[in-house]
């Protein structure tokens, strides 16, 4: 990406890197949304349990997922761990990074309409739609979404103002999003199988019924994948685990022992 953010990522922050640089003790990563920018991975925060090999978990040149620890304002260090990241927190970062590729071919290509160079578009609309919003794509998905002209109210040019919530209407739609949870279920009843798709068709049905785009897919005894497409970023993690939770409670009528897990 063209644009690179020049301040520190804060504590907590999940954070694009690329793997640079693979030492007996730790990993040197450049922070990918980042100017000038390097992280290191403690060997500790590579992966739970004893390490013998740092390789079989990272590569020179792969991109990783990572969670900052801390920050030094000083030195622009950053401490990072790639462990404490999950895998449906992962992916929604690895969503949301693709996401924002396309925002800036967007706001790119809007610019060549009325020729006008990348850097003169992020100057003109994108420096400030991202102060705005945190984030190209989430400024177009409320500007595409919004009856307010949002572009105006930010004092962009006239000429840039119409040619990009043209182009914003035209091509945003908002993105889908899978969240994953694993169910372990088990009943000791000599009819337990029919009695957990009997919870499970029960909870099914319940949320089809409202429209939530709903899969549950046996893996192995005692272990069920749940999953969920939507389009609510924000309450996407939320719906998923209500919906576990539904099942474990409707399981507990039946004699079910019940528990969810993220998906690893």
């Amino acid at each position: 990406m063209w644009f690179k953010r020049k301040e520190l990522p804060e504590s907590n922050d999940l954070v694009l890197c690329t793997v640079k640089k693979i030492l007996p003790h730790g990993v040197f990563v450049n922070l990918d949304e980042y100017e000038n920018l390097e992280g290191l991975i403690n060997i500790s925060e590579i992966a739970p349990g004893r390490i013998r090999n740092i390789r079989e978990y990272v590569a020179i040149d792969k991109k990783i997922v990572c969670k900052v620890l801390r920050t030094n304002k000083i030195n622009r260090h950053v401490d990072l761990s790639l462990r404490r990241v999950s895998f449906n927190t992962k992916n929604r970062k690895l969503q949301d990074y693709k996401q924002e590729e396309k925002a800036e071919k967007l706001l790119e290509f809007a610019g060549k309409q009325i020729k006008a160079k990348l850097e003169d578009m992020y100057k003109e609309a994108g420096l400030k739609i991202i102060e705005e919003f945190g984030s190209l794509q989430n400024g177009f998905e409320n500007i595409a979404t919004s009856k307010e002209d949002l572009l105006k109210k930010l004092n962009i040019k006239e000429k840039i103002l119409e040619v990009l919530t043209k182009t914003i209407k035209e091509k945003i739609k908002p993105p889908e999003i899978r969240i994953r949870l694993i169910l372990e279920l088990k009943c000791y009843e000599p009819n337990g199988m029919e009695l957990i798709k009997k919870a499970l068709s029960k909870v099914y049905d319940f949320y089809n019924k409202k429209g939530i785009n709903l899969s549950i897919l046996y893996i192995s005894a005692p272990k069920y994948k749940l999953e969920i497409i939507t389009t609510e970023k924000k309450n996407s993690n939320k719906i998923a685990e209500n919906i576990a939770e539904e099942i474990i409670k409707e399981g507990k009528k039946l004699n079910i022992l019940g528990k969810w897990q993220e998906e690893s």
